[in-house]
Parts: structure tokens; C-alpha cells; sequence
């Protein structure tokens, strides 16, 4: 099975889009670089905050009280 011109086409144009137009693919492969370090620093940001916030909350909450608490309390005064 011999190639033919059609199938030369048909590479020639893959490799043309591919490769051709100032390292195109490098272009793209650091701006996905920069998008995935983009996401993991959100992601940690999101981690620190949400720490930082249930520590917040925990050192200035009370416990709540149970219903049942609260009736017992009531017939003892």
C-alpha cells in the first residue's frame, strides 16, 4: 500500500498546525503550566482560609444546648 499525495496533505496540514506559528505548542503548554499553579495556589488559599476561619470559630462559640438540657434545667428551678 503505497501513500498518496492526499495522505501527505493531510500530515503536511497536521504538522503545519502543530508546529508552525512561533512555538505554538510551547505558547500553549505554559500558559497550561501557569493555569494548573494558578489553581493549586487558589485551592491552598481556600485550605488556609477555611483553617483559619474554623479556628476563628471554635476559640468564640459556645456549645450549644440540647433541648433535653434545657427542659432538665427547668424543672430543677
Amino acid at each position: 500500500m503505497a501513500v498518496g499525495w492526499q495522505q501527505l496533505l493531510i500530515v503536511l496540514v497536521i504538522v503545519l498546525v502543530l508546529f508552525g506559528g512561533r512555538g505554538r505548542i510551547s505558547s500553549i503548554m505554559g500558559d497550561m503550566a501557569k493555569g494548573i499553579r494558578s489553581f493549586k495556589k487558589g485551592l491552598n488559599d481556600d485550605e488556609d482560609e477555611k483553617g483559619a476561619k474554623g479556628d476563628a470559630n471554635i476559640a468564640h462559640e459556645t456549645p450549644p444546648t440540647s433541648p433535653a438540657s434545657e427542659s432538665s434545667e427547668k424543672t430543677k428551678a
